[in-house]
């Protein structure tokens, strides 16, 4: 695909046309030897990354509004988080803490632990990504409860291992041809509350509710002995699902099911947690206190890092149970210290709001505004623009929020997609609110564009 560009006044500077020479040749080599498993929305060959700003290979620069898929919490290549990975590659790179011990682990895992969505004391483990962190706290909850089935939700994405991909259900094409999944696993409604109830905030917290409770009311009177279920899994923000938020009032009866039953509530806080909504962890707006949480992607600024931390009492596995060769490097480990670090010392969480803030007050009237636009939604830097084909239907615009993500990426911008038709917004966390304008202009231009070649 060749973009013709728009250059821009401050911002974004495009030099070429979209994608330049160097990345076509580079783009000729990876549909020779790459995957084509990989999803890629746009030609964007990246070369190097400073702050929110991502250079190609033929000198153009774009903003990411994607963080790399909200993992640059810091932002590119921060001096601090670069200056962590140099000191520790020039000590120890590995020597695997799964045999022997780091003093970093514990260092790590004692931050953490002050930070925890429930209270302490905490146990952690360490992985290399979302689906490994995934794929321990499903292990840990059959090992703890000696309980073999798991509830998920509709719309989840918790990875694509085989048991993490057994809990996901946001695209058919994620397990086409994959079956059988891990068995034990039901599934069950997602409180969409834009899609699912027309009315204003009593209908949205009914309907939330009932979601909650078909759980209790209905599987667990047909077909599931509560007595049989190990743990539900939720995201408080479902993020490939299409930045859908859960209403408080949904968490707190999934902890009152939980507590009732003996079942482990695990929020997988992979995408949304590490300061994106403006607290650590998505879930503190609720209130509601979980058993495990899942991290990784921004715990680390783009080195692979997966944390699954639980309560003391239920990471109780012996030896040989589970374990991971380069869950917990030394380097990674570093790179996260100095993530949080900067998190702290720069203000993030308070960026993450009072930017966040910013773009949701601008973008409220985009839906009377724009017609292709159904619904803007998010909490701190995690937002998610739901793109339309018709209001009153609410019908997913699919290929619109395609043509919506390419015409900003022509502008310099990049996002991406979530859900079946949400662009998602979810920069590094040092955005400024000038920056944030920027893309916002770029974003709406872009809608404008599609909406009136619909």
């Amino acid at each position: 695909m060749t973009t013709k560009t728009t250059l821009m006044t401050a911002g974004p500077k495009l030099k070429t046309a979209i994608p330049g020479p160097n990345a076509k040749r580079i783009l000729a080599g990876d549909a020779q030897y790459i995957s084509p498993s990989y999803t890629r929305s746009y030609p964007m060959v990246a070369k190097r990354g400073r702050g929110i700003v991502v250079e190609d290979v033929d000198g153009n620069e774009f903003f990411d509004f994607s963080a790399g898929i909200a993992v640059t919490s810091t932002g590119h290549c921060h001096p601090d988080v670069v200056a962590a990975i140099r000191k520790q590659a020039g000590e120890l790179i590995h020597m695997s803490g799964t045999d022997f011990y780091y003093e970093s682990m514990v260092t790590l895992a004692e931050r953490l632990s002050k930070i925890a969505p429930m209270p302490g004391p905490h146990k952690i483990y360490y992985g290399n990504s979302g689906a490994e962190a995934i794929e321990c706290a499903l292990k840990l909850a059959r090992y703890h409860t000696k309980r073999q089935h798991i509830i998920a939700f509709l719309g989840a994405f918790h990875g694509r291992t085989m048991g993490a991909l057994s809990l996901t259900a946001s695209k058919p094409q994620q397990k086409r041809r994959f079956s059988p999944m891990v068995p034990g696993v039901t599934h069950v409604r997602y409180p969409d509350v834009y899609r699912g109830c027309v009315g204003g905030p009593q209908d949205a917290d009914k309907f939330a509710l009932g979601c909650a409770r078909y759980i209790e009311d209905k599987l667990f009177k047909t077909v599931l002995a509560p007595e049989e279920v190990a743990a539900i899994f939720v995201e408080p923000i479902q993020g490939e699902g299409g930045y859908v938020i859960a209403p408080t009032i949904f968490m707190q009866e999934l902890r009152r099911i939980c507590d009732k039953h003996g079942i482990l509530l695990v929020v997988d806080e992979v995408q949304s947690g590490i300061g994106r909504t403006g607290k650590w962890f998505a879930v503190e707006h609720t209130g509601v206190q979980p058993d495990m949480v899942c991290m990784a992607k921004g715990i680390a600024s783009g080195m692979p890092l997966g944390v699954t931390m639980s309560k003391a009492e239920i990471m109780d596995w012996v030896p040989g149970s589970h374990a991971s060769t380069f869950g917990g490097n030394p380097v990674c480990i570093a790179a996260a210290l100095a993530t949080l670090d900067v998190i702290e010392r720069e203000g993030l969480l308070r960026n993450s709001r009072e930017v966040g803030d910013h773009m949701l007050k601008r973008m409220a009237g985009w839906p009377k505004k724009h017609r292709i636009v159904g619904d803007v939604r998010g909490r701190g830097l995690m937002i998610g623009v739901d793109i339309v084909k018709d209001q009153a239907t609410r019908e997913y615009g699919n290929s619109e929020r395609d043509r919506v993500v390419e015409a900003a990426f022509a502008r310099g911008i990049l996002f991406l997609g979530c859900g079946p038709s949400t662009v998602r917004i979810a920069p590094p966390l040092i955005v400024t609110k000038d920056e944030a304008d920027v893309a916002m202009d770029a974003l709406e231009e872009s809608i404008v564009v599609v909406e009136k070649n619909a």
